[in-house]
C-alpha cells in the first residue's frame, strides 16, 4: 500500500500544532491558578512552594518553558563536561567518565587561562587613562572578558592546576573525572572526580549506595578562596549533595597565593581523605538508618534547626510553610527508608538543596536555579546539614 505523503505531512503538522496548543493551555492554566507569574519578555516566575522550582525564573523558548542553567555560554555552547546526562541536556557527555585531563578541559569549556592586567580608569577631566595602584583585573585569555578586580597579592590558580592538585590530593591512579564546567561567564569553575571506593548503607535492607567524590571550586573574580570538599554522593537521587559530617573534615580552602599548590599534605589531612573517614561515615549513616524516628520528633528537630526569632505573623506563616514542606519530604523518604533518622536527614538535605528560598544577588540576580546550583557547589547550606546530622546522631544514643 502506497502512503500519501501529503496526508502524512498534514497529520504531522496537526500533531505539532496540537502539542503546541496543549503546552500553551497548560501555561494559561498555571497563570490562572497563580502558580506561574508573567514577568514580561517571555519570562515567568514559578510561584509554588511545593515545587522544586519555587521562585525559579523560566524563559519561553522554542515553544517550551525552560529553566536557567547558569552555565557559561561565552564560547557559544554550555561549558560542561559530565559522565552522565544533566537535567538540562546540555554539555558534553562521556558515559562512565574519562581519566583524560586534556579532554575534560576541552569538553568542559574550561581550557582557558586567566591573566592579570593593571587596573585603569579614564578621568573625565582630560580623558586620560590612569593606573589604580595595587589593583589588577583578571581576564580570560580566550575571550578577553574581564572577570574581576583583585589586589596585588592575588595569584591566579589556573583551571589546569586544579586537576593536578586533585590528582596529587587523591594520590591514586584510579581517578575518573565525573564533571567539570564553568558558571557565571567563567568566574566560577568546578571539577569533580570519582574515587574508586563505594559505600553501601544496608541497614534494614535499604541498600543505599554512596560514591565518594572530591570536588574543587575556584573563582577568578576574587570573590572567595579556592575550596575542596569531600562529597559522598547518592547517585539514585536527583540532587547532588554533600553530607557535612564535620566541617573540619569535609572542606578545605586556600587563598590565591603563590604557594597554594604546595599545600597538598595540609589539604589531605584537613579533608580526612582516608579509608577510615569513609568507614566512619558509613557507620554513622547505618546507625541513622536503624534508629526509629516519630513524626513528633521530626517536628521537634525542625523547631531546633529553625527557631522562632520575632514571633511575627509573617514569620509564623513562613515557619508553618517550611514545616509542611519538610513533613511531606519526610513522608516521601519514609516510603523507602522507613520512619528513621536516615529518612529525616534525607528530607532535610533535600529541603536545603531544592526547597529553601534563594535570593540571588550580583551576577546571579534573577537566575534562581543558577544561584541554587552555586550554593550547592559552594556549600551555602552546610551549617544546617551539619547541625541536623549531629542532632540526629544524638537521638541514636537515647
Amino acid at each position: 500500500m502506497t502512503a500519501d505523503i501529503n496526508t502524512t505531512f498534514t497529520a504531522q503538522r496537526h500533531t505539532q500544532i496540537s502539542q503546541a496548543a496543549a503546552r500553551q493551555a497548560d501555561i494559561d492554566a498555571r497563570i490562572a491558578a497563580g502558580t506561574l507569574v508573567p514577568l514580561g519578555g517571555d519570562r515567568y516566575r514559578i510561584n509554588d512552594p511545593q515545587s522544586f522550582d519555587h521562585n525559579e525564573t523560566l524563559t519561553y523558548t522554542a515553544g517550551q518553558l525552560l529553566p536557567q542553567h547558569g552555565l557559561d555560554l561565552s564560547l557559544g555552547q554550555a561549558a560542561l563536561y559530565t559522565s552522565t546526562p544533566a537535567w538540562h541536556s546540555l554539555g558534553n557527555v562521556i558515559p562512565g567518565g574519562t581519566s583524560d585531563v586534556a579532554q575534560v578541559l576541552t569538553l568542559g569549556g574550561i581550557g582557558f587561562d586567566v591573566i592579570r592586567r593593571p587596573a585603569e580608569y579614564r578621568r573625565t577631566v582630560d580623558g586620560g587613562h590612569h593606573m589604580v595602584p595595587g589593583y589588577f583585573i583578571t581576564v580570560r585569555t580566550d575571550t578577553e572578558a574581564p572577570l574581576g578586580v583583585v589586589g596585588s597579592k592575588y595569584h591566579v590558580l589556573q583551571n589546569a592546576d586544579i586537576f593536578g592538585f586533585l590528582q596529587d590530593l587523591a594520590d591514586t591512579g584510579d581517578i575518573v573525572w565525573e564533571s567539570a564546567g564553568a558558571l557565571r561567564d567563567g568566574r566560577t569553575v568546578f571539577v569533580c572526580m570519582r574515587l574508586p571506593d563505594t559505600l553501601t548503607i544496608d541497614a534494614a535492607g535499604i541498600s543505599d549506595t554512596i560514591i565518594p567524590f572530591i570536588m574543587a571550586t575556584n573563582t577568578h573574580d576574587g570573590s572567595r578562596q579556592a575550596e575542596v570538599v569531600t562529597t559522598p554522593w547518592r547517585p539514585v537521587c536527583a540532587n547532588t549533595e554533600r553530607f557535612a559530617l564535620r566541617d573540619a573534615y569535609t572542606r578545605w580552602g586556600v587563598r590565591h597565593t603563590r604557594n597554594a599548590r604546595s599545600r597538598i599534605e595540609e589539604a589531605r589531612r584537613t579533608l580526612g581523605l582516608t579509608r577510615t573517614y569513609y568507614q566512619q561515615f558509613a557507620a554513622e549513616q547505618e546507625t541513622l538508618a536503624r534508629t526509629r524516628m516519630a513524626i513528633t520528633e521530626f517536628h521537634d528537630l525542625i523547631e531546633d534547626l529553625w527557631p522562632a526569632t520575632t514571633g511575627s505573623k509573617r514569620e509564623t506563616t513562613s515557619r508553618q510553610r517550611r514545616k509542611d514542606v519538610l513533613t511531606g519530604l519526610f513522608a516521601a523518604n519514609t516510603g523507602t527508608l522507613g520512619n528513621t533518622c536516615y529518612a529525616a536527614e534525607r528530607a532535610i538535605t533535600e529541603y536545603c538543596d531544592w526547597h529553601k528560598t534563594v535570593r540571588p544577588t550580583g551576577s546571579l540576580r534573577g537566575k534562581h536555579l543558577a544561584a541554587r546550583a552555586t550554593l550547592a557547589v559552594e556549600g551555602g547550606n552546610d551549617t544546617i546539614k551539619t547541625k541536623a546530622h549531629k542532632a540526629l546522631l544524638t537521638l541514636t544514643r537515647r
